[in-house]
């Protein structure tokens, strides 16, 4: 059962082009680019999907001299189907496998431009660090990432209520009967994630649990794959830090907590090889004077939040009784699956082909210390935005930021509707990608 997914437009607008060049589709294990890909290639007459973890004989097709028209010919007689350009879509699965077929990229864009080719893999960014500038120029880059909330109701079957959540604003609220019904919605969004296998598990069965039996085994393969990430580092590590990192998940990173047994630097090695394979998504503290974000980060100070809100509350195992039957969601702050679930929409809500980074601020001081949970640029203004898990807060924080910045606005989201106070525009948890898309 194919879901449809908002990226299957930017892989249409893609094949469409009159001028195009070779596309890599990059994002976690799991998280459904190979189904996207076949879902593109119906457009097709014909589909060569080759992936070379598989079937090794694909190799040697990119062995010796790496013309484009030739390898073709080569893949064409050896899976005995045709590979004709304007016809045909190809996919080269897993490529990391073949560093050959990852170099053979750029000379499919300069001689042979006219045959549609997509790599991807799950291990793709390791392979990558290791040739240099190689896709500059010569790449389209996609970044894939799990169902977003709004991708989760479409699957559901609310397209209205999607809707709506999309043409209101802290100025015009959405109807509070629909309001509420959204909330429901969004615990079981939270619960369930948006790993495409346990989506599609939940939208044929209607049943959590369901759902859940599916990331159990998703968990399981995930941490299959540290044995790939990189020889030199022991499985036992990886697999330490990993479980420092759900424990630590939406804090600031300290390190020497997410593993006693190992030195700063072997840490530091596992969280980046985490966040190369799409597992860690790291959120990065910027002094916020000016922007771009990135100009003044600081990569020492960083909270790391997992790629999915559902592997997240499985791994930590909180009871999920709580997020069922209560009334809010105060619960979820414990496990800070409010502010990760705020992190992964903004992520899924930038320019697919951007791969841009989070950022927060941080300010301490001998008389108070303040956080801004996430900073967003919109034209040439820095916007905070801060998370609350329900229907009220403080926001000195955020006033804070305000007053020092000399910011006009600011947003915090949280259960509430949405509504607007002098400099602060309040939107629902559920709605914070309208923040980036408006």
């Amino acid at each position: 059962m194919y879901i449809r997914r908002l990226i299957d437009k930017h892989l249409l607008d893609w094949a469409n082009a009159k001028s195009r060049k070779p596309l890599l589709l990059r994002g976690a294990r799991q998280v459904g680019k190979s189904s996207s890909v076949r879902h593109l290639a119906e457009s097709f007459e014909n589909f060569v999907e080759i992936n070379f973890e598989k079937q090794k004989a694909a190799v040697s097709a990119f062995e010796g001299d790496l013309i484009p028209t030739e390898i073709c010919n080569k893949l064409s007689v050896i899976y005995r189907q045709p590979i004709v350009a304007g016809k045909t879509l190809l996919f080269l699965d897993e490529i990391q496998a073949c560093p050959n077929a990852i170099s053979s990229l750029r000379f499919f864009y300069e001689d042979y431009p006219q045959q549609h080719i997509i790599a991807a893999g799950s291990l793709l960014e390791f392979a990558l660090a290791k040739v240099n500038s190689f896709g500059v120029g010569r790449i389209t880059n996609l970044f894939m990432y799990p169902f977003s909330f709004s991708e989760f109701m479409l699957a559901c079957g609310y397209a209205e209520l999607n809707e709506k959540i999309r043409k209101h604003s802290p100025q015009n609220p959405i109807f509070e009967a629909f309001h509420a019904k959204i909330i429901e919605i969004l615990r079981t969004f939270l619960l369930i994630g948006g790993m495409p296998e346990a989506v599609v598990k939940y939208v044929e069965t209607q049943s959590i649990y369901e759902a859940q039996n599916v990331l159990s085994d998703l968990i399981v393969t995930l941490k299959s794959d540290f044995e790939k990430y990189r020889e030199k580092i022991p499985l036992l590590r990886l697999n330490m830090v990993f479980d420092g990192v759900v424990n630590q998940a939406g804090q600031r990173v300290v390190y020497s907590n997410l593993s006693r047994d190992y030195k700063i630097g072997q840490i530091k090695e596992c969280v980046e090889l985490l966040r190369m394979a799409g597992l860690v998504v790291p959120v990065i503290h910027t002094a916020a004077n000016g922007i771009p974000l990135g100009a003044e980060s600081n990569l020492k100070k960083q909270k790391l939040m997992l790629l999915d809100t559902g592997v997240y509350l499985k791994l930590s195992g909180l009871d999920m009784t709580d997020i069922i039957t209560g009334t809010n969601l105060e619960m979820i702050n414990k496990g800070k699956v409010a502010e990760m679930f705020a992190a992964l929409e903004l992520q899924k809500s930038l320019p697919v082909n951007s791969g841009s980074l989070l950022y927060f601020w941080h300010r301490e001081s001998k008389n108070s210390s303040a956080e801004v949970d996430f900073l967003i640029q919109q034209g040439d203004k820095i916007v905070p935005i801060e998370i609350k898990s329900g229907i009220s807060g403080k926001m000195q924080s955020l006033h804070l930021f305000l007053k020092e910045k000399n910011s006009e606005c600011g947003i915090r989201c949280s259960l509430e509707n949405f509504a607007h106070y002098d400099n602060i525009d309040v939107y629902p948890l559920y709605a914070i990608s309208n923040i980036v898309n408006q």
